[in-house]
């Protein structure tokens, strides 16, 4: 008499047993799915935050000019003294040709130095794009092997970092500089690093 209720006992452990592994998928999958499409991309944190820029230097975008002076590559030195925005670019990334007449625009403020890291790209295009554009960068240092956006935790052109007097990194924007954000959020951060040391 007490076979029946054991059986149908068991039984109700294996559905358990079995719908296990399917809940545990489940759960994960609503887990990923709330990250993937939860918050700001633009705000993925940053180890590199207070912490000293990279001290890699890079050689200048061959042939480019600006007032009759070729334009300098990057060296880490440049960045002690000047609050620096540094923009990684590439005239191949959609979002670029999008923020370029922003950080032109951007580049008017002479209290700071705009910096830019060309990303795996070739030299005539990089030149055309600049010259399409304008150029709003004092230097222009070359990332050919992608080696540069590596140590500055690069996840995607564009960036746009933010380095203060000391040369430590300050702020960092994950995607293009926009109207919506170049006034809120980069204009705001450039002020601090302005005012810091002062």
């Amino acid at each position: 008499m007490s076979e029946p209720a054991t059986s149908d006992t068991s039984r109700q452990s294996r559905r358990w047993v079995v719908a296990l592994p399917l809940i545990g998928f489940i759960a994960l999958a609503g887990l990923f799915l709330l990250r993937l499409h939860g918050g700001d991309p633009s705000k993925i944190p940053s180890a590199l935050i207070g912490r000293p820029a990279p001290q890699t230097a890079l050689p200048a975008l061959e042939g480019l000019v600006s007032s009759g002076a070729a334009v300098p590559g990057l060296d880490p030195a440049a960045f002690k003294g000047k609050v620096s925005v540094v923009n990684v670019w590439a005239s191949w990334c959609v979002p670029c040709h999008d923020e370029a007449p922003l950080l032109t625009a951007l580049a008017q403020d002479k209290r700071l130095q705009i910096v830019g890291i060309n990303y795996k790209d070739s030299p005539d295009n990089a030149r055309r794009f600049l010259g399409r554009y304008g150029n709003p960068f004092g230097i222009v240092g070359v990332d050919g092997n992608g080696r540069a956006a590596i140590e500055w935790g690069v996840y995607g052109v564009p960036e746009t970092f933010v380095v203060g007097r000391e040369g430590t990194i300050l702020y960092k924007m994950v995607g293009p500089v926009t109207p919506e954000n170049i006034d809120s959020v980069l204009r705001s951060e450039i002020e601090k690093a302005l005012r810091a040391g002062t």
